[in-house]
């Protein structure tokens, strides 16, 4: 992190890191709100997009190019309005008990991937394996997946029809095959991550290796299929939470990080940030 510069500060938590139409998107997910920057403008300010009630965590793009957005507490998918204000496009509230996490538009078919914790991490409840939802255009959702440990960020990888999922608590990164009809199949180890790695956020290159996050150890890992590793950063002593591939070749990385993942220590602190590095391979 020695040579990143610094890009938006003052967040409490920044999740949710995306690169779309020219500026960086993010929620800070300890406030509800989902901001973009832009981050080639002098001076550029983040701009306030929207604001959910409760916590906010993945963005996403659907078909018609609407912002979403994974309302955690509501355990929606909220669509964004030219205005702002939001509105529940998928509710999974009678499927899911859990806090919503992350999630993932599938560019190719407008099918969104949400995962849930599947356990009150906050309350100090017992771990519990998570589940993974598949969400139609209509906003209609389903089971897709189950028996994760703590499942969060996913991407799918350029060029296939192979969704890869961190497992956060599971210390690895698990594929599936996306079938035609958008259900998950063919569920193996993409890559079993270094001990102690708890790998948050993440995102795909034009190569297809994943940069993944571990919150647990402060650390940005530049993965391969298999579990290699050939690029890091680190941050020590902080959370490394989600990244972003971006910029105008797109071989900037958009590093998020917070000094707690405790709401209580965000709200006094403010010490999340997000800041960028340079690396070889861009985005896809």
């Amino acid at each position: 992190m020695d040579s990143a510069t610094e890009v938006v500060s003052g967040i409490r938590f920044p999740e949710g890191n995306r690169w779309h139409d020219g500026r960086l998107w993010y929620s800070d997910m300890h406030t509800g709100e989902v901001f973009s920057v832009d981050p080639g403008a002098p001076g550029g300010e983040p701009r306030l997009e929207t604001t959910i009630d409760g916590q906010s965590s993945g963005l996403g793009w659907l078909a018609d190019g609407r912002l979403i957005v994974s309302a955690m507490n509501a355990r929606t998918i909220q669509v964004v309005r030219p205005d702002g204000t939001n509105a529940p496009f998928a509710d999974l509230s009678s499927i899911e008990p859990s806090l919503l996490n992350d999630l993932v538009v599938d560019e190719d078919t407008g099918r969104t991937y949400v995962g849930a914790f599947g356990y009150d991490l906050y309350g100090g409840e017992e771990l519990r394996p998570g589940p993974l939802y598949v969400v139609e255009q209509d906003g209609s959702a389903r089971l897709a997946a189950d028996g994760l440990v703590f499942p969060n960020s996913a991407n799918v990888l350029p060029g296939t029809r192979t969704l890869v999922v961190s497992e956060t608590w599971g210390g690895r990164l698990t594929a599936f095959d996306i079938e035609p009809d958008g259900s998950l199949t063919g569920r193996r180890e993409w890559a079993a991550l270094p001990e102690g790695v708890t790998p948050d956020g993440s995102t795909v290159d034009a190569e297809g290796a994943i940069w993944v996050c571990s919150v647990d150890t402060g650390e940005f890992l530049r993965v391969v299929e298999g579990g290699a590793v050939t690029d890091r950063v680190d941050a020590p002593g902080l959370c490394a939470i989600d990244c972003a591939l971006g910029g105008e070749d797109g071989r900037t990385l958009y590093l998020a990080t917070a000094d707690s993942y405790d709401p209580a220590t965000t709200a006094r602190t403010r010490a999340g940030r997000i800041s960028a590095v340079r690396v070889t391979v861009p985005g896809p």
